[in-house]
């Protein structure tokens, strides 16, 4: 096998966004009876789901053990992170948000992929494991709902416009270029008061004494982060610095590779951040090419062979007769966007009009006629007239700018949404050690 099930399992990030991380594989068959460590509004988290979770983050860390905290620290992130997914789900499906076999099947499809193995081979190795395929089914099914649940969220609340594109790509303090990051967040509570505040600026400042006093970046992570990320030892991967937020980027903007920043507050509480590495952005040169078609689709009154043909026909008269192409395209093709046109797509990216049409194009020379081909908009002739290369450098920033915005403002909403969610939730933790000295209880837990 390529790689144990724990880090098939962090292969989702690819497939699913990064605030949905998938925890455990599935329940040991023949446990003893379960207890109930805690109560999620009207479900529950069962002690067997909290030991599959801490067994799949310790075999995550096989060869880092000495990253992780003490096991009663270790139990409490794993079931604050539990938590937080149980809240997600039942929001999902309190909105109707539901999720189909077929979803499951291509996440997994993707899992499969990303660690080189077929789906039949994945389960194996699930079920190698110990694991139950079927609760490794619906832990993916969670996963899905969430992030289905997070684009329900933002996707009303998160608009990006050209001035504001323009504002952030002309402001004195726009920095340009990538970091990787790693981050510790201490969480301040909704609605908390100054003793609360206090009480969160004092734990940033003991996780930021126990770095500089030798503790490993990723195991305080581990230990004390907040964050939805801080069993991966709160690592946040490259980053654009438009992405940041202004105040953590004029921080960062200052420190060399391996430097930690200080405590720093923001809307949901103090951060601490660690520059593990840095590089600038180059200028984005892109391949493009110019064509123009004749596109003959089936139809009612056209069959698929009568389609065939009259592209043969079309493709003889251009060949062989010398007939005009643009002429021909204006009368005949069906493509409502190039006909008027006289078929001329423009200059494209050669991906940008699908696959039948760039390895079409691909194996042409400049004026040259494609014969005809067939896609799945009907039957296609192409000519390309010529090839570039285009500097898209603005136009490739002014769409990382318009990304990063909307994903600072994603974010925001999001973490928003999930304080606002954890706060009104019901949530009462049974058994005591697992209580986090600061764990603060969710409305109406006693």
């Amino acid at each position: 096998m390529k790689q144990p099930i724990a880090f098939l399992l962090l292969a989702l990030a690819i497939v699913l966004p990064a605030r949905a991380q998938l925890l455990t594989p599935a329940a040991q068959a023949g446990q003893s009876l379960d207890r109930i460590v805690a109560v999620v509004n009207d479900d529950v988290i069962l002690q067997s789901e909290l030991n599959d979770a801490v067994a799949s983050v310790r075999q995550q860390y096989a060869g880092h053990a000495e990253q992780l905290p003490p096991m009663n620290v270790l139990q409490q992130q794993v079931l604050n992170r539990l938590v937080l997914m149980r809240l997600q789900v039942q929001k999902a499906q309190d909105q109707g948000i539901h999720v189909s076999s077929a979803d499951i099947d291509q996440a997994i499809q993707g899992v499969a992929q990303q660690n080189q193995l077929t789906p039949e081979q994945l389960r194996a190795e699930v079920e190698r494991s110990g694991g139950s395929y079927a609760a490794f089914r619906d832990q993916i099914a969670d996963q899905i709902t969430v992030q289905r649940l997070h684009q329900s969220v933002v996707q009303d609340s998160v608009s990006v416009t050209d001035s504001e594109i323009d504002n952030l790509l002309h402001s004195p303090t726009y920095k340009s270029g990538e970091v990787h990051l790693a981050h510790i967040q201490i969480s301040i509570p909704g609605g908390a008061d100054a003793a609360a505040i206090q009480a969160s600026q004092a734990k940033a400042e003991q996780t930021l004494a126990a770095i500089k006093g030798g503790m490993d970046f990723n195991a305080a992570a581990i230990r004390y982060s907040d964050a939805q990320d801080a069993l991966e030892g709160g690592d946040l991967g490259w980053r654009r610095m438009d992405e940041i937020p202004p105040a953590f980027a004029d921080t960062i903007a200052t420190m060399k590779p391996g430097d930690v920043s200080p405590a720093l507050r923001g809307p949901t509480g103090f951060h601490i951040l660690k520059l593990i590495d840095q590089r600038q952005n180059s200028r984005k040169m892109v391949t493009e090419l110019h064509a123009r078609q004749i596109l003959i689709k089936p139809s009612e009154l056209v069959s698929p062979a009568q389609a065939e043909q009259k592209a043969q026909d079309l493709y003889h008269r251009i060949v062989d007769k010398h007939e005009d192409f643009a002429a021909l395209a204006k009368e005949n093709s069906k493509d409502d966007t190039t006909a008027n046109l006289g078929g001329d797509m423009g200059w494209f990216p050669p991906q940008s009009w699908g696959e039948a049409i760039a390895g079409q194009l691909a194996q042409l020379k400049d004026n040259e006629v494609s014969k005809p081909f067939q896609s799945s908009a009907g039957w296609h002739i192409v000519q390309r007239l010529g090839e570039r290369q285009s500097d898209q450098t603005v136009q490739i920033a002014r769409d990382q700018a318009r990304q990063a915005i909307g994903t600072r403002k994603s974010d925001q909403v999001y973490d928003d949404f999930l304080r606002d969610l954890r706060s009104g939730a019901y949530v009462n933790i049974l058994v005591p050690e697992l209580r986090a000295a600061d764990t603060q209880a969710g409305a109406g837990a006693p």
